[in-house]
């Protein structure tokens, strides 16, 4: 009879029946981002992205160093020279409730980390010719859990509400301070420039 000698598992690493799988980790994530992106940057490529992103968030030694134990606001955890694409943690203090904004020419990712999102995504009802007022109605509204990841296409408008201690992980196409984004007064139907990145 062979005897048994117990498995020492490293330090990130955990068992599926009986396989040891190492965690996923955010280098790992970027690296397959930069693959995927280069292949195909359109929404089929996003669309990997975002399932990668799920996986990235199963890991809860990722989620406690860069969201439940990362100080207070928002970090960039990678910024890609070529590509432009960023990896940003939004860790949020108090609760929030955004207006309806767009991400511009770019697209942008929410990964839910702790606590939940609330996302509604909205329509214009005007055709957009006068460029200072829309008129908007909901399309859409869902809630982000811990793990879920939503994808919001160039152009599509959106806000997002909050509890207290929410943090989220986005992935945006690139620097959103860099190029014209727009968001919306849902009273008086004003369309604003967009001020630099919060948690939007």
């Amino acid at each position: 009879m062979r005897d048994i000698v117990p498995v020492r598992l490293l330090e990130g690493a955990f068992p599926i029946l009986g396989v040891i799988a190492m965690a996923y980790e955010l280098d790992q994530f970027i690296s397959d981002c930069r693959s995927i992106l280069s292949d195909d940057p359109g929404p089929a490529g996003r669309e990997k992205v975002r399932t990668q992103l799920e996986r990235l968030l199963r890991n809860p030694d990722f989620v406690r160093e860069h969201c439940e134990q990362a100080p207070r606001g928002l970090h960039v955890l990678y910024e890609d020279p070529e590509l432009g694409f960023q990896v940003l943690a939004h860790i949020n203090d108090k609760a929030r409730v955004s207006p309806p904004h767009d991400h511009g020419d770019s697209w942008a990712i929410y990964g839910q980390a702790t606590h939940y999102t609330d996302m509604t995504e909205w329509e214009r009802e005007d055709d957009g010719a006068d460029p200072e007022h829309a008129k908007l109605k909901p399309a859409k509204k869902y809630r982000l859990t811990p793990g879920d990841a939503g994808i919001y296409q160039n152009g599509k408008i959106h806000s997002i509400e909050y509890p207290d201690h929410a943090r989220f992980v986005r992935v945006t196409g690139t620097n959103l301070d860099r190029i014209p984004r727009v968001r919306f007064d849902l009273n008086t139907g004003e369309v604003k420039r967009m001020t630099p990145q919060q948690a939007t």
